[in-house]
């Protein structure tokens, strides 16, 4: 590949030389001497943004001088300066949910360019994409050693048709690699192969250039490379395409909030322990759009895989990153993933050279700070419904009680007998407990803590309890090799933690069915089922559709919950079992030492270990091998597949853009509350037959069997359309407590949202959603906003939204505003019964206030004043055009 650079106006670029290595870069030490500012106080964080700026500017890149110099002026007005940059990352990482409406999105466009007298091969990412297929195992068999392999199996029966579709684009596109399923989650195998710290490339000349590492990706948890510092984030599928497509990512200069670290983490504690308290911490704070970069004595003892766990959960506390920045840690990390050795210097003397170090001195500004002593830090979980919701492990029993009085007002201890087994269910019982995800699998002091756990118990005999789903999907195949060496897979396979598979299973909602009587039971005595996982969300509805209640815990507190089987426990008094001999066993007796676990790190995580599991990453298994596919410029799309589809975004449209059209009259399809995520608006897990998707499918003779999930299908618009506000925990306060994906239609009557929107779409009349405070928190996907267009919304008003979905709605010409003034959907009363019209849009202004007129069911008028959160004059540009990928499309049809 070949990276197009600026001319070099200002003499930053500079020649370094590491070894026998010359490579050219741009030295921010040298756009100070030539008198653009002073930038030696900037975070490390946003030097990395200035350099991507220096690299860029006056090569027509839409960067000027005044761009760079905003910076220096960032530092001198304390952390502020939100001027609208041009910002173009070095590469993009996807998963396959969210990837495969990308990729289906590209093919989409190649059909479009061709349509519009252009050539195919100008849809081509312009930058690498590497895609890791993660998201679609699924646990229907756990407990036993067959559970892999026929997880495998499964997996690639019911997604033989994504699998064909992307081998396709790995064929068609040019910089677009797949990393195989079964290898491991994108962001551990980001963090364990793909990243480098420092990224190197040829320019137009044929010169070598050396620049920091940088991403956006499809998963919100992209987040998780900044340990290594990396600077990347989560951006819907719309965002990283257009980004592909030599889109620049249109941004803000942001906010930095500073976070000390100090002390050292106590005797017993984790990392999953101490990046719960960042969360709370954070989120009490409010980080939503800013950076966050972590500093502080406490970095020379924190081990990357902790930083990774706190910078993987930076969508949880709301910020747009998580960073650390470069250190010796790093480059310890670097050599023992198996990194190059003339890689590894270069990160070193590259990051001395230009800013990016991490030493005793490091001292920059930042816009606000928090401090933390991790010797205050205690074992913890979150939940039942939030990430955020942090509570000692000694509150945990008194937590749960409160929760089932307060927020699911049910008595603890209702019973219903499960037939043919020796035990009854009740509210509180753990029915999934699950090792899972990017956040905590990466980590081996944890995932070694939780074999460690499983030995000790299983030596005292202790199991799981029979109504508990245990399962382990780790991150990455090392994770295996690692608890294979030390022995411990053989204990975690004693108490039911069996290999599932690799990839992100519950964590995503692929927990997989529990035991039917088990579901039976709940449904009878409308029961509160409880899951603990050790993944990064706990959204309701996420994990399993028998589970009320969701926790997030270390992997060692996953199995000593799985052994206790309930949340009806304190686990730090109260014992979990019994052993051999009839003695209490409590928590105490199977935690292992600080040591023990450092000496089993030591030993088994070897740089051998990554260098051999990541030597054929790319090449799969003889499964993978085997799938066949077409071949062609455009894909010749099936037109009897019910997974992938020709969307409709891009046919018949035209080489121009148009005007942003106003809302008028519109009715209300939703009337949603705070923290709204995007889960409820375009869940990823399974789905009954009685939904607008499961009817779908059955007139298309699919089986229930094979309906597999929303994200699984996001390839196929009509099936994530009927999927939009679907979510079954979901609340639309135009009704009077339902619960799911309903609304009133045209004629007043209960029905569903799609059936509603359809119906609406049929007299020609807009819509508009009304909502609380955080709307669209969570997942970056795409299909939140593409589902939302689908239906015939043409506006969103809510009183704030999260990052990566206003910028997705913006994506699909869906126009974001907020309540100005105090007012929201309760002040002023609304039901679902009103119109709205929001005039003034075709001359529209970033950020401008605008008046909404709103006629109330009775018919009185009541005028307020939004907020257009569209922020930045190029994406003013994406909606005249209807969306970031028409606007992408007509400017290359132009050029055609």
């Amino acid at each position: 590949m070949t990276i197009t650079v600026g001319k070099d106006t200002a003499n930053t670029r500079k020649t370094l030389s590491v070894g026998d290595q010359s490579v050219a870069y741009y030295s921010i030490p040298a756009a100070e001497a030539a008198g653009l500012g002073d930038f030696s106080k900037l975070p490390a964080a946003l030097k990395v943004v200035l350099e991507n700026l220096l690299r860029f500017e006056d090569g027509g890149f839409s960067v000027s001088v005044d761009d760079i110099k905003a910076f220096s002026a960032w530092a001198d007005q304390g952390g502020k300066n939100p001027r609208e940059i041009a910002y173009r990352p070095a590469r993009v990482l996807m998963q396959d949910f969210t990837g495969v409406p990308a990729v289906v999105d590209l093919a989409a466009m190649r059909d479009g360019i061709v349509a519009l007298g252009g050539d195919a091969q100008q849809i081509n990412p312009l930058n690498p994409v590497d895609l890791v297929i993660d998201h679609s195992v699924m646990i229907d068999e756990f407990g036993n050693p067959r559970a892999f392999q026929m997880n495998v199996d499964r997996e690639y029966e019911r997604n033989m048709e994504r699998y064909q579709f992307l081998k396709w684009g790995q064929g068609a596109f040019n910089n677009f690699r797949v990393v195989p399923p079964g290898t491991g989650i994108c962001h551990q195998v980001n963090l364990e192969y793909l990243a480098q710290t420092v990224w190197t490339d040829k320019d137009q000349n044929g010169e070598e250039v050396a620049y920091p590492d940088t991403l956006v990706g499809t998963d919100s948890h992209t987040t998780m490379v900044n340990g290594l510092a990396v600077l990347g984030w989560g951006v819907g599928g719309i965002e990283a395409e257009a980004a592909m497509l030599g889109q620049p990512v249109s941004m803000l200069i942001p906010e930095v909030v500073g976070f000390e670290l100090t002390g050292k983490m106590m005797e017993g504690t984790t990392g999953t322990d101490l990046v719960l308290k960042v969360v709370e911490m954070l989120r009490e704070l409010g980080v939503v759009g800013k950076f966050v970069e972590f500093y502080g004595a406490g970095l020379d003892v924190l081990p990357l895989a902790d930083r990774a766990t706190i910078a993987n959960m930076a969508p949880e506390y709301g910020a747009t990153c998580g960073f650390f920045p470069i250190d010796n840690e790093t480059l310890r990390y670097l050599r023992n993933t198996g990194r190059d050795e003339d890689r590894i210097a270069l990160v070193e003397a590259y990051a001395k050279e230009n800013g990016f170090w991490r030493g005793a001195d490091y001292a920059p500004v930042y816009t606000n700070t928090l401090h933390l002593d991790m010797g205050t830090i205690v074992p913890a979980i979150s939940g039942p419904k939030r990430p955020q919701d942090y509570v000692a492990l000694t509150n945990a029993k008194s937590a749960f009680t409160k929760e089932m009085e307060e927020t699911f007002k049910r008595p603890m201890g209702k019973e219903v007998a499960v037939a043919g087994e020796d035990y009854t269910m009740e509210s509180g019982k753990v029915v999934i407990a699950s090792i899972t995800s990017c956040t905590n699998t990466s980590n081996p002091y944890v995932m070694i803590g939780a074999g460690l756990v499983a030995r000790k118990a299983a030596a005292l005999g202790l199991d799981r309890k029979p109504w508990v789903k245990t399962s382990l999907a780790p991150g990455s195949q090392v994770v295996s090799e690692y608890l294979e060496a030390a022995g411990l897979q053989d204990d975690l396979d004693k108490i039911g933690f069996n290999l599932v598979g690799y990839g992100c299973t519950t964590c995503i909602g692929n927990s997989g069915p529990i035991q039917k009587e088990l579901s039976d039971a709940i449904a009878e005595g409308d029961l509160v089922a409880t899951s603990v996982l050790s993944g990064n969300r706990n959204f309701e509805g996420r994990i399993s559709p028998d589970v009320r209640a969701n926790y997030l815990a270390s992997p060692p507190l996953v199995v000593a919950y799985a052994l206790a089987g309930t949340m009806d426990i304190d686990l730090s008094s109260e014992p979990l079992g019994q052993d051999q001999n009839g003695n209490d066993v409590f928590l105490k007796d199977i935690w292992p030492t600080s040591a023990e676990i450092n000496e089993l790190v030591e030993k088994t995580v070897t740089r051998e270990a990554f260098i051999s599991k990541y030597a054929d990453v790319f090449k799969g298994d003889e499964k993978w091998q085997a799938v066949e596919t077409s071949t062609g410029e455009t894909y010749d799309w099936p037109a009897t597949s019910t997974y992938v589809q020709n969307p409709p975004y891009f046919q018949g449209m035209s080489k121009d853009a148009g005007e942003i059209n106003d809302v008028v009259d519109a009715k209300v399809l939703a009337v949603l509350g705070d923290m709204v995520t995007t889960d409820h608006i375009s869940p990823a897990g399974s789905f009954k037959d009685t939904t607008p998707a499961g009817q779908y499918l059955l007139e298309r003779q699919v089986p229930v069997r094979e309906f597999n999930s929303y994200g699984s299908r996001r390839g196929n618009h009509e099936v994530m359309m009927r999927g939009t506000f679907a979510n079954i925990r979901i609340k639309n306060e135009m009704l009077d407590g339902v619960e799911g994906g309903y609304t009133k239609g045209p004629d007043g009557a209960q029905t569903s949202i799609f059936d509603a929107a359809m119906a609406h779409q049929a007299e020609g009349t807009p819509l508009v959603v009304f909502a609380g405070e955080q709307y669209g928190a969570g997942s970056s996907r795409d299909w939140a906003a593409k589902g939302t267009a689908l239906l015939g919304v043409k506006a969103v008003i809510a009183e704030n939204f999260e990052r990566i979905h206003r910028s997705n709605l913006v994506g699909m010409g869906v126009v974001p505003f907020e309540f100005t003034g105090g007012d929201n959907r309760n002040s002023l009363g609304l039901t679902g019964e009103e119109t709205v019209t929001i005039e003034g849009l075709s001359e529209v202004k970033p950020l401008q206030e605008l008046t909404a007129k709103i006629t109330m069911g009775d018919g009185t008028l009541k005028k307020i004043t939004v907020k257009c959160r569209i922020d930045t004059a190029v994406e003013i540009d994406y909606i005249k055009s209807g969306g970031v990928l028409h606007y992408v499309l007509q400017n290359l049809a132009k050029a055609a």
